[in-house]
């Protein structure tokens, strides 16, 4: 009996995670080994590149270390990616951090002193770095230098230690988080936009060709445009429909492979998975269509607010599925449409809010 509950709730995770644009823990090695080598490879996000490679070139025919940047937008879409990318193209070593890790200024203290000219610190989830820790990195962007204090009390001494002039990379999902003193010191800022489906089968199809999987270009559209216009997803999908033919169709994913894997996997034809129209559907029934708050949604759904706010909210948003006003959550025309609902009389949830009556909340 514990065995079954045991496989059934495994499942369960398999189903929910299959869609998050978070990296998965046993994801890290399959991810670096598909990542591209130089900037020309990356595939998709064609201003970022194009902004990034004049500033790259103009930094080195300068001889002088890139300003700092910082990447935006939702996750899975290739920001740590452009940092290794960056550190690739300017010839330097690339230091990799995680803001929630560092806690003390001592936490950052080797790193920055072992940083050689150009160097570039890498600072994932930057909007969650402590504000002791801002105040420590703010003179190291601007004047290269750090202040140690040797003691503490009203009498604590401090030294100050150069650094050399390296490159910030900070990636934040959260830009709204993100300090205005902090902000204001990086040079370079790009946001990160969720890839149309052509963009996500060029990718798909290297992908495969790396895994040496054999798709056709029906199951290479299949998956692309289930994948919630996320590289990361994309992949992840991929995987799972190759393990699906591997056992049901020879090891070949067509179109109709693909869409017996994604259908047991709970993916439906816009991408929307378990979550997503668990999400929508409790909106629709529950709450009459919205507005509701978006703390109500996840006790009803039993999901932390962060995690629909981060992970689920921007795809249904940008998607037209959510809308977001000042009142709360308002499902609209097309989530009813989706899942069969009759659209209510004044259409976009049973307050007669219209789309785009409201700005984002």
């Amino acid at each position: 009996m514990s065995s079954t509950l045991a496989r059934g709730s495994a499942a369960e995770v398999s189903r929910r995670e299959i869609t998050t644009p978070d990296e998965l823990p046993e994801e890290g090695p399959v991810e670096l080994s598909l990542r591209p080598q130089r900037l020309a490879e990356f595939i998709g996000q064609p201003k970022v590149k194009e902004t990034l490679r004049i500033y790259i070139d103009a930094a080195l025919a300068r001889r002088e270390p890139l300003d700092h940047v910082l990447f935006f937008g939702p996750p899975g879409l290739g920001k740590t990616t452009l940092a290794e990318l960056i550190a690739r193209e300017v010839g330097a070593n690339i230091h990799t951090k995680s803001g929630p890790s560092l806690e003390k200024p001592g936490d950052l203290v080797g790193t920055l002193t072992n940083l050689r000219q150009g160097d570039v610190l890498f600072i994932d989830e930057i909007h969650r770095l402590r504000p002791v820790i801002e105040e420590f990195l703010y003179p190291a962007m601007e004047d290269f230098k750090i202040e140690i204090r040797l003691s503490d009390g009203p009498k604590a001494q401090t030294i100050t230690m150069p650094v050399e002039r390296f490159t910030l990379v900070g990636a934040t999902t959260r830009l709204g988080m993100l300090t205005a003193p902090l902000r204001a010191r990086f040079g370079i800022e790009q946001r990160l936009n969720y890839y149309p489906a052509e963009d996500l089968e060029t990718i798909v199809r290297r992908t495969a060709d790396v895994l040496k999987v054999g798709i056709d270009p029906g199951g290479t559209s299949e998956i692309a445009r289930r994948s919630r216009g996320t590289p990361r997803v994309a992949n992840r999908l991929l995987r799972r429909v190759r393990d699906f033919a591997q056992v049901r169709a020879d090891g070949a994913i067509t179109e109709a492979v693909a869409q017996q894997a994604l259908q047991m996997l709970d993916v439906d034809q816009l991408g929307l998975d378990d979550m997503d129209a668990r999400i929508l559907r409790t909106i629709i029934e529950k709450f009459e269509g919205g507005p509701v708050g978006i703390g109500t949604i996840a006790t009803a759904v039993a999901e932390d607010p962060g995690t629909i706010e981060e992970v689920y909210e921007p795809f249904l948003v940008q998607n037209g599925f959510l809308h977001r006003t000042p009142r709360g959550r308002v499902a609209t025309l097309t989530a009813y449409r989706h899942f069969g609902f009759e659209p209510p009389a004044g259409g976009g949830g049973s307050h007669g809010l219209q789309p785009g009556l409201f700005p984002d909340a």
